[in-house]
């Protein structure tokens, strides 16, 4: 399980080597092929460095060109802000359909790969990279790359856009066990390879979680306003005259 958390490495080094001029705006990276060589991983790892390369601004993806190192000052640019909230409905929309179609063709040993995670989840052993190993192992079973990029993209926009990072992590660790049922009913329907229910399972466990998005939403615009009521009260009390 920890290796999924290598690509992060390899965009350290990649970055690292932009910076010092190996790579300068405009030119291309190395294959995909090569850069796996290179960094002595596989190049799953590299993919989904490129990833979150493009996702940092610091790539462009050219489709049959390559991987171009872009301007860092058009960062900002090249990834809009985007809410926790339009991540969660965008990615209900495209895992519901990624676990129907993950359903007709997920494999025995991509079943027992699902089974590990929902127990690295109950243990605790790093239930996170569990998390993203579930939803990686179900987009792999789609056999469409286009879905598989995709779900891949929505996970390292999660994990580098520090709005939703905090969202997310707020949620998820008030919601530990929720989270780990509604995992477990959305293999159940993929070890019974049934489309519809493994579509709401899906939809079921991003309606829970972006329902609780609200609620921590609104427990922190209360607690806002609260806060400045306090200011006003406490700037404006008589209490000193009255005392």
């Amino acid at each position: 399980m920890k290796n999924r958390r290598m690509f992060w490495q390899i965009v350290s080094k990649i970055e690292s080597q932009i910076d010092a001029g190996r790579y300068p705006v405009g030119s291309r990276l190395p294959p995909e092929r090569e850069l796996a060589e290179n960094f002595e991983v596989s190049r799953p790892t590299i993919r989904e460095a490129i990833i979150a390369l493009e996702v940092r601004g610091r790539v462009e993806v050219k489709v049959s060109s390559g991987v171009y190192v872009i301007d860092s000052a058009s960062k900002g640019q090249a990834t809009p802000k985007i809410s926790a909230f339009e991540l969660t409905q965008a990615r209900a929309l495209v895992e519901g359909e990624a676990a129907a179609l993950a359903a007709v063709s997920i494999t025995d040993k991509e079943l027992e790969a699902l089974e590990k995670t929902l127990e690295a989840m109950e243990n605790g052993d790093e239930p996170e990279v569990a998390d993203r190993e579930f939803h990686s192992i179900i987009a792999t079973a789609t056999r469409n790359t286009a879905l598989l990029y995709s779900i891949q993209h929505y996970w390292t926009l999660r994990e580098s856009q520090p709005q939703i990072v905090t969202a997310y992590k707020s949620v998820c660790s008030s919601s530990v066990q929720d989270r780990l049922e509604e995992h477990r009913r959305i293999y159940l329907a993929l070890k019974d390879h049934d489309s519809q229910e493994a579509r709401a399972a899906m939809h079921g466990h991003f309606h829970r979680l972006i329902n609780s998005l609200f609620e921590i939403s609104e427990a922190e615009a209360l607690e806002e306003v609260r806060k400045k009521s306090n200011e006003t009260r406490d700037r404006y009390s008589l209490t000193h005259l009255v005392g």
